[in-house]
């Protein structure tokens, strides 16, 4: 849209400055380039390839290097991360695969309800392979995509779901799960089933090469597939808070009647544990929705849009109880400028 442009210019010209450095040490690093090839080179071994994507950008987080390697009917589509993504959103995009006759599932490596649904449609899609090509053998699924997507944390609760299931005992295994993006360095296998035996891999995450359009960069960074340090906590919230304006995703807030002193006094019993419930979260949500909602302007208007996310900008300091004179304040207003 063009009220953002301004600001998705900004965020990828400041990837792709970083990313002309050969001695980068996040955009397709030596360990990345080592882990492409070594992708490369298992992809004709194992069984299935699972893709795993982040649900809220399915087409900017794509794996571009799977391209060129093998055909649709071995590969599935995992739209991981489907908990933050918009619902009604994520199924629309599980029709655009289907139409595209690729094989896709929404998932959420933190529930369990969900990988036991998602592990039996891999059981399935298994036994159908061995009925076509007759199997005798251990299946191998291989977890390939770019940084943060969730590949890890999905490995592990497959692992651990899969393993409960078939009542093995023994000692679980686990990949390293951060929320920094980089953190796996090489291949791991878990057991995720058996009878047969299924084992999946666990793959670093790799971005391609060449550097994406600066769209596709803005929301690779809002999403942490690039480290946020990169182009600055300050301009990835500025792109935030400008997205949320444009979109209808704050009139879900409406019914939040909580203020700064009603929340301390509520009881948390009533709360469950989700974080999305977070009085905090929720405080943020009710402030937002104040501030768009009684905004006057026209936000389709770039000065518009740009006055409102400063007005936003002021109130999420207030809440967090941040000074309007701090470091983080004095770079905002630096980079708006």
């Amino acid at each position: 849209m063009a009220a953002t442009d301004s600001l998705i210019q900004k965020i990828g010209k400041a990837v792709k400055e970083v990313a002309k450095s050969r001695s980068s040490e996040w955009w397709y690093t030596p360990h990345m380039a080592a882990a492409s090839h070594a992708v490369a080179e298992r992809i004709p071994l194992v069984d299935l390839v699972l893709e795993v994507r982040d649900a809220r950008i399915p087409l900017s987080s794509e794996y571009l290097q799977l391209r060129k390697f093998l055909s649709s009917s071995r590969r599935i589509i995992l739209l991981n991360k489907m908990d933050l993504a918009n619902r009604s959103q994520t199924k629309e995009w599980m029709r655009f695969f289907e139409e595209h006759r690729c094989m896709a599932f929404a998932v959420n490596s933190h529930n369990r309800d969900n990988i036991k649904e998602f592990l039996t449609f891999l059981q399935a899609r298994v036994r159908e392979l061995k009925k076509k090509d007759d199997h005798s053998h251990a299946i191998t699924l291989m977890l390939v995509g770019i940084p943060n997507v969730g590949k890890s944390a999905l490995a592990n609760s497959l692992h651990q779901v899969g393993r409960i299931a078939a009542a093995e005992k023994g000692r679980l295994k686990h990949s390293v799960v951060s929320p920094q993006p980089g953190e796996t360095k090489s291949i791991g296998s878990l057991k995720i089933a058996s009878h047969p035996n299924i084992y999946v891999l666990d793959t670093p995450g790799v971005l391609h090469p060449n550097v994406a359009d600066d769209e596709v960069c803005s929301k690779l960074a809002l999403t942490g597939a690039i480290k946020d340090t990169l182009v600055g906590e300050i301009e990835l919230a500025r792109y935030f808070l400008s997205i949320l304006s444009l979109s209808d995703e704050y009139r879900k807030w409406e019914k939040l009647s909580l203020t700064n002193e009603g929340i301390s006094g509520l009881d948390k019993k009533q709360y469950p544990t989700d974080h999305t419930q977070d009085f905090m979260v929720n405080n943020v949500r009710q402030t937002l929705y104040n501030a768009i909602s009684s905004f006057t302007g026209c936000i389709e208007n770039t000065e518009n849009l740009a006055r409102l996310v400063d007005e936003e900008f002021e109130f999420l300091l207030k809440i967090f109880h941040l000074p309007l004179k701090s470091e983080a304040f004095n770079n905002y207003c630096r980079f708006c400028t």
